[in-house]
């Protein structure tokens, strides 16, 4: 007598699918607003100036224009956006 069941297609087809996490948008990058950043779990990176962070940590752009990563030492690392008419200005200055 058998001491194992058949590996049927009852037993098989319980794999998940992948949640597709990580960083969506890169720094330098012209975005729109809503145009989501990051998706994470926790707060490994956290929103800054024009950043907002939904239920789930995903972080995404208020405003369209570029993007920067800010890196904090021991208080994190903080993303922003520069709102586009603001970084023309700075550059033609």
């Amino acid at each position: 007598m058998a001491h194992k069941k058949g590996g049927g297609s009852s037993t098989n087809g319980r794999d998940s699918h992948g949640q597709r996490l990580g960083v969506k948008r890169f720094g330098g990058q012209l975005v729109n607003a809503g145009t989501i950043l990051v998706r994470q779990r926790g707060t490994k990176h956290q929103a800054g100036v024009n950043v907002g962070q939904g239920k789930d940590d995903t972080l995404y752009a208020l405003v369209t224009g570029y993007l920067t990563f800010v890196d904090r030492g021991r208080h994190g690392r903080f993303i922003t956006v520069t709102p586009a008419e603001q970084a023309t200005t700075a550059a033609t200055n």
